[in-house]
This record gives structure tokens, sequence and C-alpha cells, in this order.
């Protein structure tokens, strides 16, 4: 199964570019969900039929489907009531109804991971296309899974979950209760969920497809959000090139524009990360499967070669491991690396990760570091006290 995520600037009519899309595919015979986390209908509004909380069919083989966080938020709160009853009850604290229950930030994102999570498990479709919100709540989005499952990992380390007999004993000499097995049993089947999610994103039928109109402010926010999505290995499929008006535009006002749009266009085209596609402007909002189909938005391809963070043996020749991580758009000033213990810390611009090192850089020093051609190589000596005697 094919998964395309596909995002862009605000206004920048990627809910539009997403049915149409998806459409495509499921006229060219494939089993497609178009998921989208509008709050709006807009993607109704382009299709012509209205969509929400329960998937809708378009067309034969097109579903879509819009998830409603406030009932995925009380479904889980009502769970977590059940589950926290003996809490509750022991504090006096009178349980929530779910007519009361609104939202909390963060919901959203997580009832729409959810979904994505269940329609990829679902073997239904062939192709998932995915409306994620506008840059940059799109990226943040994207790092959602993999940061929760680290905070989790580290508030409830599911290593202690195994001294269950010694619990009551500790929570005597500590002088507090310790956490009770609900909570590692919540905090487990979470991040079972999460990981099946990240599972999701990083899978190699994955890839990112960024919408945007020509301009320059477009062509500054996917320069930043290319280096976002490389940051959390995703790989960007295709930049689509939305509402480009035609060369035969009268010499007006708009002539000034079409230059404008040109200019952008050979700019992306240039820069070579990857296809650049122009959608042409209907001079219109479409309205109907027909308008979508008027767009000629580029097919959905074949599985292609995923983002790959490669280690290369330069010990015969320099004494060092090589870590090569591609960073397209990475500006030296605004990197920054941090060790600590087997992970390292990332920092490109306003984005930061942190990533497990590959077992055999745990056992070395980093010795170095930089960027050359949108690639970040970080230089690992081996360590005399860690590394085998027969590899050195």
């Amino acid at each position: 199964m094919r998964t395309i995520l596909i995002t862009g600037p605000g206004g920048s009519g990627r809910t539009t570019v997403a049915a149409a899309t998806a459409l495509r595919a499921a006229r060219e015979g494939s089993r497609t969900l178009l998921l989208s986390a509008e709050r709006p209908d807009t993607p109704g509004a382009a299709l012509g039929t209205p969509t929400g909380a329960r998937p809708v069919e378009i067309e034969p083989r097109l579903i879509a489907w819009r998830p409603d966080a406030a009932a995925g938020f009380r479904q889980d709160l009502a769970e977590f009531q059940q589950r926290a009853a003996g809490v509750l009850d022991l504090l006096g604290a009178s349980r929530l109804d779910a007519e009361e229950v609104t939202p909390l930030p963060g919901a959203e994102e997580l009832t729409f991971l959810r979904a994505l999570r269940d329609a990829a498990l679902s073997e239904k479709y062939d192709l998932l296309v995915v409306d994620l919100p506008p840059l940059p709540g799109a990226l943040a989005l994207l790092a959602l899974p993999e940061e929760l499952r680290r905070y989790l990992r580290r508030l409830l380390p599911p290593e202690r979950q195994a001294a269950r007999a010694l619990r009551p004993v500790l929570g005597r000499l500590a002088g507090v209760p310790m956490p009770a097995d609900w909570l590692y049993e919540t905090a487990g089947r979470w991040d079972v969920e999460l990981a099946a999610v990240e599972a999701v994103l990083t899978d190699r039928d994955t890839a990112v497809r960024l919408v945007a109109e020509p301009t320059p402010a477009a062509v500054d926010a996917l320069r930043t959000a290319r280096l976002g999505l490389a940051l959390r290995g995703l790989r960007t499929e295709a930049l689509v090139a939305n509402r480009v008006l035609p060369d035969t535009t009268p010499d007006t006002w708009l002539a000034g524009l079409v230059a404008q749009q040109r200019k952008a266009l050979r700019e992306w085209a240039g820069e070579g990360e990857c296809e650049v596609h122009a959608v042409p402007h209907l001079g219109r909002d479409p309205g109907s499967p027909d308008d979508l189909a008027a767009l000629a938005v580029p097919a959905v391809t074949g599985t292609d070669r995923p983002v790959e963070w490669p280690v290369a043996d330069r010990i015969a020749e320099d004494g060092v491991l090589v870590w090569h991580i591609p960073l397209p758009g990475a500006i030296r000033e605004e990197l920054d690396l941090i060790r600590r213990g087997d992970e390292l810390v990332i920092t490109a611009s306003a984005f930061r990760r942190i990533v497990s090192l590959p077992s055999a850089l745990r056992r070395c020093t980093v010795s170095g570091a930089g960027l050359r051609e949108g690639e970040l190589r970080v230089r690992f000596a081996p360590d005399p006290g860690l590394w085998p005697a027969a590899a050195r």
C-alpha cells in the first residue's frame, strides 16, 4: 500500500490537490482513501459531495473521511475514567459526562494519527492520500509519534514494570505509592499505537507531496519544509506548483504575476530536489470531480528509493566511521550537534530531532562533522576501550 502525505503553505490549495490526486488514483483503478485533517468540509466542497466523521463513498474505489476529534477524545476519556476508577474514587473525584467534554489541545492531532493508523492496518485500500494541515503544523504532526514514544519511555520505562513484586517495598521506602499496573499497561498500549503510526510514516512506500503557489514567499517556505522533512527521514516525492497562470495572459497587471510565477518555477526546477509539476489555474474554485480531473495533477507512481542515513566505513583510510545524514537546504551556521549517551541531538534551523545511534557508532566518540552538498557528515572515531581488537 502506498501513502502520499500532502501539505504546503496555508492557502496553497493543498486540499484541492489532495482530492484531485485521490480522484485520479481511484479512476485509474486503485482503491483509495482521502483522509483529511481539515475542520471545514473543504474536501467535500472540491469533490461535490459532503464528507465528515464517517467515511463516505465519492465514486467507485474512492472514499473520503474527516475524523472527528471530539468523538475520539470522549472515547479516550471514558476509557481512562474506567481504568482509573479506583484512584478517582479514593480521591473523591466526580466523573465527567461525555456531553460536557470538549477536546483538549493535542486531541485533534492524536485522533487524526489514530485514523491514519487504522486506515493503514485495515488493508481495504491500495493508496492513502493524506491531506495534512498547512506547514508548519504538518511538520509538528509528523514528529509527534516519535516524540511521544520517547517521552513515554523516559517517564515510564518498560523495564520498571518487571519489578512488580518489589513495588510495595519500594513504595514504603520512598514514602510515595508506586505507579499502578494499569498505568504501565496504558503506556504500553499507547506505545504500540504510536509505533504503528510511526511505521506508516517511515515506510518505504510513504512519500510527501508538497503543494504551493509559485511565489517568493512559497520558495522560502518550501526550502524550510524540505529541511524539516529530511531531518525526519521523510522523502519529498514531488512539488505541485498550483494555480499556475497561462503564458498567454494579456499584457495587464496579471503579466507581473506570470513573470513572478515563472521565476519561482525556474528556481524550483533548478534545485533538483524533486520533480516539479505545474497545475493550471481553472479560473474558479473546483467544485466537482470533473473540475478536479481538469487539474491534471501528477499520478502516484510506484515505489521510490527510500531515504537512507548510511554509515560509511572509512577506518582503513581515515580511522573513522562517517554517518551521512541528508539535510537539503541546511545552513552551516544553523546546525548544532550534541552527543548524549547513545543518542545524537541534531538541530537544524528551527527543527530538532533526537536520534538513536546505530550500534556500531555507540562504541565510538564524535571526532567532527561537516556540511557538504546538502549532507551532514558526522565522523566517529572508534573508542579503543569498546571497539573489538580485531576491528582496529
